[in-house]
């Protein structure tokens, strides 16, 4: 009876353990040292600034939840005043009222003068020139069959001709190439095509399933095979709700963005989970770095070290089975191949 009581405390308390652990992983916490109250700059994003007061960065939303202004970004600016202060025992940022918003006199600013959530501007080619097809999209689009005068490369100002039907009836169309195909590394699925914009183009004409092409910005040579897809006409996303992936959620890093081998603060990732994984723009993953591959000296095994944690990434773009991260911290440098799991693991 004494063994079955001690066996029945022992499990209580490790119940207990474990859920005050849910709570403290669950809670805000504030940086060590934190300040009282911060002075907006230029260059500063709604990340950065959570991240002087908070452990977690991405836990703003809880802690500017009772300031519905502070959540738009369009309603911070330079010189304004975030200050810390607690309601209910927990903390929260708030705006403090200055002699700028106490004079009679109207504040006018321009809405690209406001801070964002995340630094767009290495995001913002990624956002709009980039995009994971699947493999009937691909098979399917028009493709670059030639130019003018038998040329099978051209650029801004020249008109080339596709074949193929048009996937949209969209205003705005642009040229594609495939730029790499996405398998997963563990199972060999095929994830998708990343497609990199090549050229925008309007289509003065159409002859049966000959489309005439004349390319406006280009960023390459349009090349014979090349794609014709709708670009996607939505407003270029700024602010950014962070949250935790959902629970359990893992995967792998596939390839960085822009060329780049090694990954580091503000480069952009391709991770392979997307929407059949319920992750959507803003949420968070914690990155971590492959544990290096060692020798034993007294047997001579080969042995792999633990996986340490190296990061923190959200992500800003999300397909079907892929989607696109911006790596907001870095405590070691990362690689292809680095695990990525919900935050707090």
């Amino acid at each position: 009876m004494k063994k079955l009581l001690c066996g029945l405390i022992t499990c209580l308390l490790l119940t207990v353990s474990v859920a005050n652990a849910e709570v403290r992983s669950d809670r805000i916490q504030l940086r060590e040292d934190h300040p009282t109250e911060y002075v907006v700059v230029k260059g500063d994003t709604l990340w950065d600034i959570s991240g002087r007061f908070l452990s977690h960065p991405w836990q703003w939303p809880s802690v500017w939840q009772v300031n519905p202004q502070i959540f738009n970004p369009h309603l911070i600016y330079p010189g304004d005043i975030i200050y810390l202060t607690w309601v209910d025992g927990q903390p929260r940022l708030s705006l403090r009222p200055g002699i700028a918003r106490l004079s009679p006199k109207a504040r006018v600013s321009p809405l690209e003068d406001a801070i964002p959530a995340i630094p767009l501007k290495d995001i913002i080619a990624f956002l709009s020139d980039h995009l994971v097809a699947d493999e009937d999209l691909l098979k399917n689009a028009p493709y670059v069959v030639g130019g003018r005068n038998e040329s099978i490369i051209a650029g801004a100002g020249d008109r080339v001709y596709a074949r193929g039907e048009l996937q949209s009836e969209e205003p705005l169309q642009a040229v594609y190439r495939p730029a790499r195909e996405y398998r997963d590394p563990e199972t060999g699925e095929f994830l998708g095509f990343e497609m990199l914009k090549i050229a925008d183009t309007a289509i003065p004409a159409q002859q049966g399933d000959i489309l005439t092409l004349d390319l406006q910005k280009t960023r390459e040579e349009v090349r014979v095979l090349d794609r014709v897809l709708p670009i996607e006409e939505t407003r270029i996303q700024s602010l950014f709700e962070p949250a935790p992936v959902p629970e359990g959620t893992e995967g792998l890093i596939l390839s960085v963005l822009g060329g780049v081998a090694k990954i580091g603060q503000y480069n952009a990732v391709a991770v392979n989970v997307g929407t059949r994984d319920a992750v959507e723009p803003g949420n968070v993953m914690s990155i971590y770095r492959q544990g290096e591959l060692v020798r034993d000296p007294v047997t001579g095994d080969q042995i792999a070290l633990p996986e340490e944690r190296a990061g923190l990434l959200m992500l800003f773009k999300v397909f079907d089975k892929v989607s696109y991260g911006l790596v907001l911290n870095a405590t070691n440098v990362m690689s292809v191949g680095d695990r990525v799991y919900e935050p707090g693991r």
